[in-house]
């Protein structure tokens, strides 16, 4: 499963964008909202924080 470069987000391989850079990175995204907030180089987004969050405590439950 992809994760997404600017949330952060695993997502199912079917959906989603893939940019190939002209450096040679690749950049998965998981929708066109986080396509769109890339490309206006916005980085502080609250429910960019909120998804984190939520991630984390998932993450820490597990361990």
């Amino acid at each position: 499963m992809p994760k997404c470069v600017y949330c952060k987000k695993n997502y199912e391989n079917p959906r989603g964008l893939t940019l190939i850079m002209v450096n040679g990175t690749i950049n998965h995204l998981c929708s066109s909202k986080c396509r769109k907030n890339m490309l206006m180089k916005r980085r502080k987004v609250r429910w960019i924080s909120k998804v984190k969050k939520v991630t984390e405590k998932k993450e820490a439950k597990k361990e």
